[in-house]
């Protein structure tokens, strides 16, 4: 196996703002942002023939279907992403489900096939988030941070007293893509006013892919059939000259002698090397 990049995108638009509680005509904009972008974060995977996943909640799906047609239409991938950027962790059981069946059903509608994969808005599970993929039928996640390059199979069964040892539960059938905040494009890039405080975001987009390419020059030097899983959001990264640094990004990348593939595709190529574990 040759080393490889997972480029991704979060194409949360205006749900991100509803999940916080934002609705009002200024941050409703930001995300509307992103729907303006993906014309050109489309036309550039197309230039540059890289097959990406691109992480949708179901609200984004059923408010601009002609986007997220496109997205299909260009042969990217469309996984789970909720249905209004909910954190699941405020979530009980029967919500949690209801809320990737209806998002799952609205993936469906539109690729013709139900959804292989699935990325928790704001990257947390609950006890339940693992049953809950098995019983959709999901095939990977990429929303946990338990390594840096190498897939694993995600766990259930978890269990924390903090009087003793932290106990680790069963390996799951869920093929986990890691993921990190250090590829993430929106606490380097995004202001946000939070009650806690600001994060100010706002760094250069250059200086931000050159980190993010020293992680793919790392694993190709010491993990060569590892993967990196960037994050980006259209309304973050697809924003002015942004989309040129992401541009060299990908040009860099390609240089280190790295393949782009669909999460899906990574997946269903490591499940046979993690069963034979």
């Amino acid at each position: 196996m040759s080393p490889t990049v997972c480029l991704t995108f979060d194409f949360d638009a205006i749900s991100l703002w509803i999940a916080r509680g934002q609705v009002t005509p200024g941050p409703v904009s930001r995300g509307e942002f992103g729907a303006y972008a993906i014309g050109r974060i489309l036309d550039l995977l197309g230039r540059h023939s890289v097959p990406s996943t691109f992480f949708i909640p179901g609200h984004t799906l059923e408010t601009y279907p002609a986007q997220c047609s496109a997205v299909a239409a260009a042969g990217h991938e469309i996984a789970l992403h909720g249905y209004a950027h909910e954190p699941v962790s405020t979530l009980d059981r029967d919500a949690e489900l209801a809320v990737n069946r209806r998002s799952a059903a609205l993936i469906e509608e539109l690729t013709g096939a139900p959804p292989a994969g699935h990325r928790t808005p704001s990257w947390d599970f609950t006890d339940n988030t693992i049953e809950i993929l098995g019983e959709l039928g999901v095939e990977y996640d990429s929303s946990l941070m338990g390594t840096d390059f190498e897939p694993y199979f995600a766990r259930s069964g978890d269990f924390n007293d903090p009087d003793r040892a932290y106990r680790f539960g069963a390996a799951s059938s869920i093929v986990e893509l890691p993921v990190s905040w250090t590829l993430d494009d929106y606490p380097h890039l995004e202001y946000l006013r939070l009650p806690q405080g600001v994060m100010p975001g706002l760094q250069d987009a250059d200086a931000m892919f050159e980190r993010f390419l020293r992680d793919v020059r790392y694993m190709t030097e010491t993990v060569p059939d590892g993967v990196v899983t960037v994050t980006l959001h259209p309304q973050v990264v697809g924003r002015g000259a942004r989309m040129a640094a992401l541009e060299r990004f990908v040009v860099g990348c390609r240089a280190l002698g790295v393949a782009f593939e669909r999460c899906v595709d990574v997946a269903r190529r490591f499940r046979p090397v993690l069963e034979g574990r």
